[in-house]
């Protein structure tokens, strides 16, 4: 029995499981008391717990070692603030003027002004690769993590495992995600306990989930790793790989503002599709600001001011940056920073 404890401990230390972990997993001199038994430890996950034992099951089934999965999801460590941060998304209880004001300041289209003046040969390059407008590559990390520069503090290991065993609502999905993870690190050959990301164990510049990481993540050099922290070609040309494969239209608008008539109510989109025509929303009175024929795909869009209502209609390229992230809020706001950004760049060549 001390054999097998010993073989675990040392198995432990080379996952990267860190001092801390080591010392604690190492076989005590004496038994544990009843009393000290019956203690239920919160800082990890019960593994013997009948949803968390039929993953295991699952991944063994798949290849995966058992002694090393165990070891792995045995030094896990549940987060219930990660719990509280996702029930209670900022794209779900702000309104969009808010949200706006809280992604478009000056200092976030500065920083984007910057880092396209830095990597403007690098970033040209991409976007004429990928076919996708270089302001909107600068956008989406300006929105996804300023950047680069906040990335996210939580152990992406501890944070899908909290999601997909302690969130009923979500957890199938955030099983396979973390079943992706580890195929990721196996892949990549990374320590999975040293990756950090956001409390939904999005990683990088870009914000990827690990199926979109194995999927769409690419290097720039064509080398065999892909690094979407530091490597600013790997960055642009995953984001562009990214919006090029769900469908982006190069030189296509996205957004256009909208009016509606007083007697025309609406009811928000319960799904980002193009449900809806502009030839239909002309019908019922919608005036859009475009100049694109009747059957152009479209979709109409509330965007409250703190004024009164707002309305925008969103096209094929508006989809395609919701398929990033499904809050119309949150496309809105890469939109406008794009314009933001593009439009500072080109008043900076005027001068």
């Amino acid at each position: 029995m001390k054999n097998s404890m010993k073989q675990a401990w040392i198995l432990l230390i080379t996952l990267g499981a860190g001092a801390d972990l080591a010392a604690a997993a190492q076989p005590p001199d004496e038994p544990p008391s009843a009393a000290e038994a019956a203690i239920v430890d919160h800082s990890h996950f019960d593994l013997s717990r009948p949803e968390i034992h039929s993953y295991i099951e699952q991944l063994v089934t798949q290849g995966y070692d058992r002694a090393r999965v165990t070891a792995l999801l045995g030094a896990a460590e549940p987060q219930p603030k990660i719990i509280d941060a996702i029930s209670r998304p900022a794209e779900k209880t702000l309104q969009w003027w808010e949200y706006r004001a809280r992604v478009l300041t000056q200092e976030r289209i500065d920083a984007g002004v910057q880092l396209w003046h830095d990597h403007k040969e690098l970033l040209d390059q991409v976007a004429l690769q990928y076919q996708v407008s270089p302001e909107y590559l600068v956008a989406v990390l300006g929105v996804e993590t300023r950047y680069g520069r906040v990335t996210g503090r939580y152990r992406v290991v501890d944070a899908l495992a909290t999601l997909a065993f302690d969130y009923p609502p979500r957890a199938s999905y955030f099983r396979k995600e973390l079943t992706e993870f580890l195929l990721l690190a196996r892949e990549d050959k990374f320590d999975p306990l040293s990756i950090r990301g956001s409390y939904a164990g999005a990683m990088g510049a870009l914000q990827f989930m690990p199926s979109s990481y194995r999927k769409f993540a690419v290097s720039e050099q064509h080398s065999p790793h892909r690094d979407l922290w530091g490597d600013w070609g790997d960055i642009f040309a995953s984001t562009a790989n990214y919006l090029h494969q769900a469908g982006w239209q190069y030189g296509a608008p996205v957004l256009a503002e909208a009016q509606l008539p007083a007697e025309l109510g609406m009811v928000a989109p319960e799904h980002m599709t193009l449900n809806e025509t502009l030839g239909a929303l002309r019908a019922r009175g919608v005036t859009v600001a475009s100049e694109l024929p009747d059957e152009t795909p479209a979709l109409l869009l509330a965007a409250p001011q703190p004024d009164g209502n707002g309305y925008r209609v969103g096209f094929q390229n508006f989809y395609v940056i919701t398929r990033y992230n499904n809050s119309p809020l949150y496309a809105m706001a890469v939109h406008d920073l794009a314009q933001a950004i593009e439009q500072q760049i080109a008043q900076e060549a005027a001068l």
